[in-house]
């Protein structure tokens, strides 16, 4: 028996009428970063050494920028969906758990745009 209601299990969401999304979401952002890192560190282990120039000049190849740019994305949505499930599992006043995660939400957005701003600007002028 079920105390499931028969659309739930129908479309499969559950108490947080979220589903498996948030779950699919972790899953594939670990495995986005799986790849991503593996690139990070074979285009880093590939530098001749990281100078500012040198760093520089590997962020101004388009390839490199959009991989960076791909591996923060995945970095910062990750980290906030971890977030939100401690939160979310160990703060148990409703209104506190509302106040922290809109904190923390607002602290990944400005933390991705930030490392966004930072790579756009290397990659289309050069200099930081």
């Amino acid at each position: 028996m079920s105390l499931r209601s028969p659309i739930g299990r129908v479309l499969g969401l559950g108490a947080a009428k979220e589903g498996v999304s948030h779950w699919w979401s972790q899953r594939v952002t670990s495995v986005a970063l799986v790849l991503l890192g593996l690139w990070f560190v074979a285009s880093l282990l590939r530098m001749p050494g990281f100078g500012y120039e040198v760093v520089v000049t590997w962020i101004a190849v388009p390839l490199n920028a959009v991989l960076l740019l791909l591996l923060i994305a995945a970095l910062v949505y990750h980290s906030q969906l971890g977030v939100q499930v401690v939160v979310e599992d160990y703060v148990h006043h409703h209104g506190l758990k509302i106040v922290t995660m809109m904190l923390i939400t607002f602290a990944h957005v400005v933390v991705a745009a930030l490392a966004i701003f930072a790579v756009l600007r290397v990659a289309f002028s050069g200099v930081a």
